[in-house]
C-alpha cells in the first residue's frame, strides 16, 4: 500500500494537468463557436474533435486507468505475501510446544539428543527468524559426534559454545523490584517489598560472593567465639548467649536466579559475583559487568561504602599494600583472623569505632598468642572525635588494659617495607615495625553508578541525594550508607550505621511499592569494646559539641551482654530476622564473666534541634 501511495502521488500532478488542459480547451471551444456559427451537424460534434481536445483528454483517460490496474495488481500481491507470512508465523508458534517437549527429552536422556542434534544440523535454515530454545546445544565443532546434555549441577568447560550460548538465557532479562547491593540495607528493602507484595520478584545483584549478611558481628563477636571453625560457619554467639549466624537468612530463603520469572509466586533472588557498572535511567535498565543488560520497573541503589585508606599507603610499595588490610567484609574479616594468628606485631591505624573495636578484639587474642597489637591514631584519645575528653581518656585506659600499645597524637609520613618488616615513620620521628597494618580511617560512599545514571552527589557529605521519600528519581531510591539525605531536625546528612541501614533500607521498599513515607527515624548506633563497655548513642555525637555527662553507679547489668539480655536482640537495632538466633548450651570453656564499669555514661547533646 505504500508503494502505490507514493506512485499514485507522483502520477497526480500530471493527472491534474491533463484536466486542466481539458478544461481549457472546451472553454476555448465554447468561445470560438460563440463568435462563428457552426453549421456542422450536431451529430458530427459529437463524434469528431472539434477543441483539439480529444487527445488529452484520451491521454488522462489511459493513465489513471493505468494507475488504478498497477495499484490493484501491487494490492493483490502484498495481501497474498502477507498472509504467507502470517500463516508461517501462526505455524512457527504452534510448533513451540514441540520444540519444548523435545528439549525436555533431549535433558532426560543423552542418546536421542544426539540423533535430534545430527537432524538439527542437517535440516536447511528455513526460518533465520525464529530464536534457538534455552536448552538447545550448538555444535561447537564439525567432526563433534554427541554434545553433553547440560546440566545443572555440572560446570561447562571454560569458554565453551554451550556456555556462551546459555549463561545469557538463564539470567532474567527484566526484573519489577531490582536491587543493587547485597547489605543490610538491601535486604531489609527486599523484606519490606515482599511484605507489601507478597508476589513481588525481586533481584539483588551484588558483587560480593556471599548472600546477604550482617557487619557489625565481623568486628565484635565473630572474634570472642570459641569455636576453632568460626570462619567458615560464621555462627557465633550473642552478647545475649544466643548463638546465630550472621547471614540474615539462609540460602533456603531465596530462589534461584533462573527461577525468578517463572516463579508463580514471586521470590528473592541474590546475583552474587556480580556489579552494575552502567545505569541507563532513561531507559530503566542496568548493565553489568560481563556486559548482561537487565532492564527494571523500580530500582533501589544500596551500594553502601568502601573503606578509605592512607595516601601513603597507597602510594607505597606493591609489598606494604600486600600486606595491608581495608577492614569491610567477610573475606576481610577471614584473611585478618588467618593473618593474626602467623604473625608478632599488627598495627590498627585509626581511632574510631572499627579501629577500637579491631584493637580491642585482637588485644584479647594477644592474651594467649603473644601477639603484639599496636593502635595509633591522630587524636589525643581513644574515639577523641566522638567523645568528650574525659571519656576519651577513660575508654583509652580501657583499650590498655586489653593489652593494646596505644600511640596517640601519630601522623603517618610514610610507610616502607625493610627486613621482612613494615615499617611506619610518623611525622613526629617516630617509628613503629610491624609485621601487618589494618588501616581503619574511615568509610568513601559508593557513587560509582552517579555520572552514568546522572544522578546528584551530595558535595559536602557525599552520597547520593535524595528527597525525604529516599528518591533519587521518579523511580530510583537510594538507602543504607550511600545515601544522602535531609533530616527534620538535625539538616542533611548521610549515616554509616546499622540500624540506618535497616530502617532506611525498609522505607524504601515500602516506597517502592506506593507507600510514599517520609523517612523521619532517628536511627541509633553503638559501639562494643567487648562485652564489658559499649556505647548507644541517637542523633549526632561529636565531641566538639557542648555534652553533659550524668553518671550512676555502675552494676552488672551495665554491659552489653545485659543490655541485649533485656532488649532480647543481639545487634541493639531494629533488625527484622532475630527470630532466627537460637539458645545454646554454655560451652566447655565458657566467656570471660563481664567485669562490671566504674562508671555509667549517658550522653545528651546540647543543641536548639534537640
Amino acid at each position: 500500500m505504500l508503494k502505490c501511495r507514493s506512485v499514485w502521488r507522483r502520477l497526480a500532478p500530471l493527472a491534474r494537468a491533463s484536466s486542466t488542459v481539458c478544461r481549457q480547451n472546451a472553454r476555448r471551444t465554447g468561445l470560438n463557436n460563440a463568435r462563428i456559427p457552426v453549421r456542422e451537424p450536431a451529430a458530427h460534434m459529437s463524434t469528431g474533435p472539434t477543441g483539439g481536445g480529444g487527445r488529452e483528454n484520451l491521454l488522462y483517460f489511459a493513465m489513471v486507468g493505468t494507475t488504478f490496474i498497477g495499484a490493484g495488481i501491487y494490492v493483490y500481491r502484498t495481501l497474498k505475501e502477507d498472509k504467507e507470512r502470517y500463516q508461517d508465523r501462526i505455524n512457527e508458534i504452534a510448533s513451540r510446544p514441540q520444540k519444548a517437549a523435545a528439549k525436555e527429552a533431549t535433558l532426560l536422556h543423552p542418546e536421542p539428543q544426539a540423533v535430534e542434534a545430527t537432524e538439527t544440523k542437517a535440516a536447511p535454515e528455513t526460518e533465520p527468524q525464529a530464536e534457538p530454545a534455552v536448552g538447545e546445544p550448538s555444535p561447537a565443532t564439525p567432526d563433534s559426534e554427541a554434545p553433553v546434555a547440560p546440566s545443572e549441577t555440572a560446570e561447562p568447560a571454560p569458554g565453551g559454545a554451550a556456555e556462551s550460548v546459555a549463561v545469557p538465557h538463564k539470567l532474567p532479562s527484566h526484573t519489577p523490584y531490582l536491587l543493587i547491593g547485597g547489605g543490610t540495607a538491601s535486604f531489609a528493602a527486599a523484606r519490606s517489598i515482599r511484605a507489601r507484595d507478597p508476589g513481588a520478584r525481586v533481584l539483588i545483584v551484588t558483587d560480593e560472593p556471599d548472600l546477604p549478611y550482617m557487619r557489625p558481628p565481623l568486628s565484635k563477636e565473630l572474634w570472642f567465639s570459641d569455636d576453632p571453625s568460626v570462619t567458615e560457619t560464621l555462627r557465633f554467639k550473642q552478647w545475649n548467649g544466643k548463638e546465630r549466624s550472621i547471614y540474615f537468612q539462609p540460602a533456603s530463603f531465596y530462589i534461584s536466579a533462573e527461577e525468578l520469572d517463572s516463579a508463580e509466586n514471586g521470590g528473592v533472588a541474590v546475583l552474587t559475583g556480580k556489579k552494575v557498572v552502567h545505569m541507563d535511567v532513561r531507559g530503566n535498565k542496568v548493565k553489568l559487568d560481563d556486559d548482561t543488560e537487565i532492564s527494571y520497573d523500580k530500582c533501589l541503589i544500596a551500594t553502601g561504602g568502601v573503606p578509605r585508606n592512607l595516601q601513603v599507603i597507597d602510594r607505597a610499595a606493591e609489598d606494604v599494600k600486600s600486606r595491608t588490610t581495608l577492614f569491610r567484609k567477610i573475606e576481610d574479616f577471614k584473611s585478618l583472623d588467618k593473618v593474626s594468628r602467623n604473625i608478632e606485631s599488627i598495627t590498627i591505624i585509626g581511632g574510631g569505632f572499627l579501629g577500637s573495636e579491631l584493637a580491642c578484639a585482637l588485644g584479647r587474642r594477644s592474651n594467649e598468642s603473644g601477639l603484639e597489637v599496636v593502635q595509633m591514631y591522630p587524636e589525643k584519645g581513644n574515639m577523641g572525635k566522638v567523645l568528650p575528653e574525659y571519656l576519651s581518656n577513660w575508654t583509652t585506659e580501657k583499650v590498655k588494659r586489653e593489652g593494646v600499645k596505644v600511640i596517640t597524637e601519630a601522623l603517618v609520613k610514610s610507610v616502607t617495607f625493610k627486613d621482612d618488616k613494615l615499617e611506619i615513620q610518623l611525622k613526629d620521628g617516630r617509628k613503629v615495625r610491624t609485621d601487618h597494618i589494618v588501616a581503619a580511617v574511615g568509610l568513601e560512599p559508593n557513587i560509582d553508578l552517579a555520572k552514568s545514571a546522572g544522578l546528584e552527589v551530595d558535595p559536602d557529605f557525599g552520597g547520593y541525594r535524595v528527597n525525604a521519600e529516599l528518591q533519587a528519581r521518579s523511580n530510583i531510591w537510594v538507602a543504607g550508607d550511600a545515601a544522602c539525605f535531609y533530616d527534620i531536625r538535625l539538616g542533611r546528612r548521610r549515616v554509616e550505621h546499622h540500624d540506618h541501614a535497616v530502617v532506611s533500607g525498609r522505607l524504601a521498599g515500602e516506597n517502592m511499592t506506593g507507600a510514599n513515607k517520609p523517612y523521619w527515624h532517628q536511627s541509633m548506633f553503638w559501639s562494643d569494646l567487648g562485652p564489658d563497655v559499649g556505647y548507644e548513642a541517637i542523633g549526632i555525637v561529636d565531641s566538639s559539641l557542648p555534652t553533659v555527662g550524668v553518671f550512676a553507679k555502675a552494676t552488672e547489668k551495665d554491659t552489653p551482654k545485659a543490655a541485649t539480655e533485656k532488649s532480647g536482640t543481639g545487634i541493639r537495632s531494629e533488625s527484622e530476622t532475630e527470630e532466627t538466633a537460637v539458645s545454646t548450651e554454655p560451652s566447655s570453656s565458657p566467656a570471660p564473666p563481664p567485669l562490671p564499669r566504674n562508671k555509667r555514661m549517658t550522653m545528651e547533646k546540647e543543641s536548639s534541634s534537640t
